[in-house]
């Protein structure tokens, strides 16, 4: 069991038949009356996300979310197939399982993918990974102020902002969990 003063972002648990994560939380204790828990919620299941405030003391059962690495292995216009190292079991997701990580994945590229109950709800690319410009402007000479950023296009079909200095052909290394660009190599 987990109360709700325990909550913390990541945190998964049941409740009225559903799987929740904690996408955001904050304690509060205003000046009359008791202190609550307000979060906001994601159903990992459907992705559907809502508001509410938890009386502190309030106790849900702990989701127990089983982790695997799998191998990203191609898409066919319509699933994503992902492949389990020790297994080779092959298991196809859906767009909406899959959107927030694919376009930091190409094909072979290791993920990894949550399951509660035998079920795929998410997939997560890694934290950091290298992917080739393929689409920018050219960063025009003289136009050097500190921090000036431009749009790039990367391989995989994301879009990163990156200093006027990366060209097309660049090989970039981006955060994943924040979509920002790192280093160039």
């Amino acid at each position: 069991m987990v109360s709700a003063s325990d909550f913390r972002k990541g945190i998964t648990f049941e409740m009225d038949g559903d799987i929740y994560q904690v996408v955001d939380f904050q304690h509060v204790k205003p000046g009359k009356g008791a202190a609550f828990v307000r979060t906001k919620i994601r159903n990992i299941m459907t992705g559907t996300i809502k508001e509410i405030s938890f009386n502190p003391n309030d106790r849900y059962p702990k989701a127990h979310i089983e982790t695997k690495e799998m191998q990203y292995l191609y898409t066919d216009g319509e699933l994503y197939y992902f492949m389990d190292n020790e297994t080779y079991e092959q298991i196809p997701l859906e767009y909406s399982q899959v959107e927030d990580a694919i376009v930091y994945l190409k094909e072979n590229d290791t993920a990894v993918i949550r399951f509660y109950k035998g079920n795929a709800f998410d997939v997560q690319a890694p934290n950091f990974v290298e992917l080739e410009v393929t689409e920018t402007e050219p960063g025009a000479k003289g136009n050097t102020a500190t921090g000036a950023t431009k749009p790039a296009t990367v391989e995989t079909g994301a879009t990163v902002l990156v200093p006027l200095f990366v060209n097309i052909g660049d090989i970039i290394k981006i955060d994943t969990r924040t979509n920002e660009y790192l280093s160039r190599k």
